[in-house]
């Protein structure tokens, strides 16, 4: 009986490129060109030859998919890069495609975290401050941040402590911020309240007088507001920056604003209007555009609008044409 022939042993298969990474964000260095062309020319090179010899550039040439080594052999040998690329964008399309499923599902699974993690928020939206000092300090923060509209209800007649010269809303209004204030009629009766809200109007403030009762309360930008928790109106506060009561809170205090009496604060202490008023109101009266005013005196429009919008309250003008007119003899019609 003839002996058997010896088995065939499969020829090598080279290994599968490892999964992409990192490294595939930049094609080859020149130092990893240089060690790719010294297999190419050797045909075949040991891998551990290859590792003595520049290890890092070795493996990221396995990487890439340039250099193959057989399964049961230590040799490497120099694959086609049109072939290697081709792989690695077939390798990427899939990785790709994978990736895009899980983003579709990211969030599987969360929804319940989701609710409570929003539902625990909503509850910090209000905090409750107590003691004046601890509420002037929550105040003083809100008002050195950058704000655009400051809204205040005051009812009650206004210590005088509370009606002097603020540097940070007094920087404020001279960058155009608008701050509208509600007085009560006993604001009239005390002498430094009636010079505070003259000289704050030369600053930009509108000051209007509601004869009915409202509740103390502040509103920045339409974003926190402040309301008044205890009996003493000072001694409890809520910051509000819950934007549906925010919201409400506005459409409170404009619903006031719009009764309010519009009060010539600068008859009340006898005061003539300042300079700068007057010389808008003369160029409205001489029928001048916005721009225009802001043009011949050097102003931004934006500081022009707020000195309109305070002669406008002065003289109770609906137009700049009834401002215009008004205005007319340096506002002595008025």
């Amino acid at each position: 009986m003839p002996d058997a022939p010896p088995a065939t042993t499969p020829p090598p298969r080279p290994a599968a490129p490892p999964a992409p990474g990192p490294s595939y964000a930049a094609p080859p260095s020149p130092a990893e060109k240089a060690l790719y062309l010294s297999v190419l020319r050797a045909d075949q090179v040991s891998l551990r030859e290859l590792m003595e010899q520049d290890a890092a550039a070795a493996t990221r040439l396995l990487e890439l998919g340039l250099l193959s080594q057989y399964v049961h052999q230590e040799w490497v040998v120099a694959v086609n890069p049109r072939v290697a690329t081709a792989r690695l964008a077939t390798t990427l399309r899939e990785e790709a495609g994978d990736l895009l499923a899980r983003a579709e599902t990211a969030g599987a699974g969360l929804d319940d975290l989701t609710d409570s993690y929003e539902a625990t928020r909503q509850r910090t939206r209000i905090a409750h401050v107590f003691g004046q000092v601890q509420i002037q300090q929550r105040l003083l923060a809100i008002e050195s941040d950058h704000w655009d509209e400051a809204l205040a209800a005051q009812p009650g007649p206004r210590p005088p402590e509370f009606t002097t010269e603020n540097p940070r809303v007094r920087a404020a209004l001279a960058r155009g911020a608008v701050t509208d204030i509600l007085y009560q009629p006993v604001a009239r009766q005390a002498p430094h309240t009636v010079a505070y809200a003259a000289t704050a109007t030369d600053w930009g403030m509108r000051l209007r007088v509601l004869d009915e009762p409202f509740a103390r309360m502040l509103v920045f930008d339409r974003r926190v507001a402040v309301i008044a928790t205890a009996d003493d109106n000072r001694s409890g506060a809520a910051f509000i920056e819950d934007r549906a009561v925010v919201d409400h809170l506005v459409r409170l205090f404009q619903r006031d604003w719009e009764r309010a009496v519009r009060v010539p604060w600068f008859d009340e202490v006898g005061r003539e209007l300042p300079e700068t008023l007057r010389a808008v109101g003369k160029l409205l009266a001489e029928g001048l555009t916005q721009r225009a005013v802001a043009s011949r005196l050097g102003l931004s429009e934006r500081t022009v609008a707020g000195h309109i919008a305070r002669l406008r309250e002065r003289y109770d003008a609906e137009t700049l044409f009834q401002l215009g007119w008004l205005m007319r003899d340096g506002g002595r019609h008025g």
